[in-house]
C-alpha cells in the first residue's frame, strides 16, 4: 500500500491515525494534532484533510506569538550560518543585527506590509538602494523559514517586493589619476613599499581584495611564466582568526597574465620582504595577509597626497576593468580576466565606459564593402508600376 503523507497505521490494531502540523508555539516547541481509530488509509487522509482546511488557519494565528527577535535568533541565524559561508555569514549577519532591530519588538504575525515600507523609507535616508535591497532580500529569507516552519501563513516581504533597483556609478581611477598615486610612494621606506606593491597590484590585475589576501609566493606567483593563479580566498576576520576559503564563483578560479612592469615590481618586493619580514603571502608586511583597513588607509592618504579623489578598495577592481576597455579590450577578455561568471555581469557593469564603441563600429564599416554597380546595357528592368520610367 503506497504511503500517505502525514497518515500512519497504528501496528498493535490495524487502524489508521494521522498526525497534523502546526507549527510552533512562542517557548519554540512543535505543535501536532492526533486523530485515531480510522479504518482504512483512506479515511484517515480524508478526515487529515478536512481538519487542515478547517483548522489549520486558526492555529497558525494562535501558535505565531512568536516574536520575530526570539525567532530571528533562535531559529533562523544558526539556519542561515550552516547554510552559507563563514565569510559570507559574518558579513550579513552583523549587518542583519543592526538593522532588524526595527522588528525586535513585534510578532512575527504582526509584521505587515506597510511596517516593511516604514523601514524601507527609514533605510533609504541613509543607505544606497543596493544596501537596501540586499537587507530586503534577507528579510524575505527570514519570514521563508516562519512559513515553512508554520509560524507565517505568508511572506509578507514578498508581498511588498523590494524596492526599485538603481544602477550605481561605478567609481575608480583613471590612468592619469593612478599615476600621480604612485608618485607619492617613498620606495626607501619598508611599509611605503608594501603600500605599493598592494596599491599596484589591485590597481593592474582587477583582483577582489579576498582572492589578493590568499596569494602566495609558492603556489600562486610564477614569475617565470609571468603569470598570477587565482584558486582561493580569505576569509578575514582579525588577525588572530583567517582561513582559506573557496573563491566566490567556479570563473573566479583562473590564471591572469602579467606583464613586464609588474612582474619587475613584484621580484622587487619579494626580496625586501624576504631580507625585512619573510612570509609566503605577497601582500604581506608583518608575517601575516594584509587587511581591507590597511588599504584603506593607504588609499585615503596617497589619494590625498595625490589630490585625487578616494577612492574604495573594491574600486581598484572597476579602475582594472575601467583601464582595460580604454585600451580596447573586449569584454569577453575583461570577463575572464575579473572571473565574472558571464558576460550580461560585465557589460551590466561595465557597459556605460564604453560609449565611443558604437561610433567605432560605424567608422570601421566605412568603405569595408566594395560597391560596383551593373554595366550590362539590356538588361530588363523589374519595376514598381507607379514609378514612371522614360
Amino acid at each position: 500500500m503506497p504511503k500517505i503523507s502525514n497518515v500512519y497505521q497504528d501496528k498493535n490494531n490495524g487502524k489508521w491515525y494521522f498526525v497534523a502540523s502546526l507549527g510552533y508555539d512562542e517557548k519554540g516547541k512543535r505543535v501536532q494534532h492526533w486523530e485515531r481509530g480510522f479504518s482504512t488509509q483512506r479515511e484517515a487522509k480524508r478526515a487529515y484533510d478536512e481538519y487542515m482546511n478547517n483548522h489549520s488557519s486558526t492555529s497558525l494565528q494562535k501558535n505565531s506569538t512568536m516574536s520575530f527577535q526570539e525567532f530571528y535568533e533562535t531559529y533562523f541565524k544558526p539556519d542561515y550560518k550552516r547554510s552559507v559561508s563563514g565569510r559570507t555569514y559574518e558579513n550579513r549577519a552583523s549587518s542583519m543585527d543592526l538593522h532588524f532591530k526595527f522588528f525586535f519588538n513585534r510578532k512575527l504575525k504582526d509584521i505587515s506590509p506597510p511596517l516593511i515600507k516604514q523601514w524601507h523609507n527609514k533605510l533609504s535616508e541613509k543607505y544606497s538602494s543596493s544596501y537596501i535591497r540586499n537587507l530586503h532580500g534577507m528579510l524575505q529569507r527570514t519570514l521563508d523559514l516562519a512559513v515553512t516552519l508554520g509560524l507565517l501563513q505568508k511572506n509578507v516581504a514578498k508581498t511588498v517586493g523590494n524596492i526599485k533597483k538603481v544602477k550605481k556609478k561605478v567609481d575608480f581611477w583613471t590612468k592619469e589619476e593612478f599615476e600621480k598615486v604612485i608618485a607619492t610612494f617613498k620606495m626607501d621606506d619598508y611599509y611605503e613599499h608594501f603600500s605599493f606593491i598592494t596599491i599596484w597590484l589591485l590597481f593592474m590585475t582587477g583582483l577582489r581584495f579576498g582572492e589578493a589576501q590568499a596569494l602566495e609566493w609558492e603556489t600562486d606567483i610564477d614569475l617565470k611564466k609571468q603569470t598570477l593563479t587565482v584558486s582561493k580566498s580569505m576569509y578575514y576576520k582579525n588577525a588572530n582568526e583567517f582561513s582559506i576559503a573557496e573563491p566566490k564563483t567556479k570563473a573566479s578560479n583562473r590564471i591572469i597574465a602579467l606583464d613586464d612592469n609588474t612582474v619587475d615590481f613584484l621580484k622587487e618586493w619579494r626580496e625586501r620582504q624576504l631580507n625585512v619580514f619573510p612570509s609566503k603571502y605577497v601582500l604581506s608586511y608583518n608575517g601575516l595577509p594584509t587587511n581591507k583597513s590597511a588599504t584603506f588607509h593607504i588609499i585615503e592618504r596617497h589619494s590625498k597626497l595625490a589630490k585625487v579623489h578616494k577612492i574604495k578598495t573594491h574600486a581598484l577592481r572597476h579602475s582594472h576593468a575601467s583601464l582595460l576597455i580604454s585600451l580596447g579590450e573586449n569584454a569577453l577578455i575583461i570577463r575572464d580576466r575579473l572571473g565574472h561568471e558571464d558576460i550580461q555581469t560585465t557589460l551590466g557593469t561595465y557597459g556605460h565606459l564604453y560609449p565611443n564603441m558604437n561610433r567605432e563600429v560605424a567608422n570601421r564599416l566605412k568603405n569595408v564593402i566594395d560597391v560596383k554597380y551593373s554595366e550590362i546595357v539590356n538588361r530588363k528592368m523589374v519595376s514598381n508600376q507607379y514609378i514612371k520610367r522614360n
